[in-house]
């Protein structure tokens, strides 16, 4: 039990330590307030032309800026330390790898749940106007919630492997590109009219891509094998991360 809470306190204080950072950071903040104002400004939009009391709209484009957005995040998580050589006093202090990984996985989720939590307006803009499914709203945030920490957790493994923010951002934005596009239809269709006989595509949205699992979630289906997905891919991606520092370190 000790074991477990010395765990938790050393995490905390990472995340404590990133958090302050991504705050004091002002190209993060204005990043995040910039993504802020474009996905309002989106479903304002979508929302006067359709004239829809909910928030459908805005959760089916939300993955694409989601994926545009979150890789500026995570690019800083572990380049940044090697970039201004913070990297090998950090790793010196008594605490694991699983420990670092885990608490700037945390802090960046924590400024992903702030940009959701400033998206609140709309749903409480919609209950003035009408009466929304806060049920269908509730789960949309999870969907938003679960795919951001999947990205995330891509872009922290795929910065610690590259000492080059801009190189870790490329990289990251096009695996969070790859993993959203390939559940759109239109690509799946093209792949598949490739090669008929593999059906790529298909395999593909079926297997690896994220968009099917998030548009089931955002559509209310709280379904195990979407959870499993995220929850499974996103540790998985933590545990590459780690072992990665503890090679680095050594």
């Amino acid at each position: 039990m000790s074991a477990s809470r010395g765990f938790l306190r050393a995490t905390l204080a990472v995340a404590r330590r990133e958090a302050r950072a991504w705050l004091d950071s002002g190209i993060a903040a204005a990043t995040t307030v910039a993504a802020l104002l474009l996905a309002n400004s989106i479903f304002m939009n979508e929302f006067f032309v359709a004239g829809r009391v909910d928030m459908a709209p805005f959760f089916a484009g939300l993955p694409l800026l989601l994926a545009a957005f979150l890789p500026a995040q995570s690019m800083r998580l572990w380049a940044e330390e090697r970039r201004t050589r913070t990297f090998e006093v950090l790793v010196t202090l008594p605490l694991s790898g699983g420990e670092l990984v885990l608490g700037k996985f945390l802090a960046a989720l924590f400024a992903h749940a702030l940009f959701l939590a400033g998206t609140l307006p709309i749903p409480i803009m919609l209950c003035v106007l009408g009466g929304p499914d806060l049920g269908l709203i509730a789960s949309g945030y999870l969907a938003a919630l679960l795919l951001g920490a999947l990205l995330l957790a891509a872009g922290e493994l795929l910065s610690a492997l590259s000492p080059d923010q801009v190189v870790a951002f490329v990289l990251a934005a096009l695996v969070a590109a790859a993993l959203v596009l390939s559940g759109d239809e239109r690509l799946v269709a093209v792949l598949d009219g490739l090669a008929p006989r593999l059906g790529a595509g298909t395999w593909i949205y079926e297997t690896l891509s994220a968009l099917p699992h998030y548009q089931e979630l955002a559509a209310g289906v709280l379904s195990l094998p979407a959870l499993a997905y995220f929850v499974g891919l996103t540790a998985l991606c933590l545990a590459l991360c780690a072992l990665v520092i503890r090679r680095l370190r050594t």
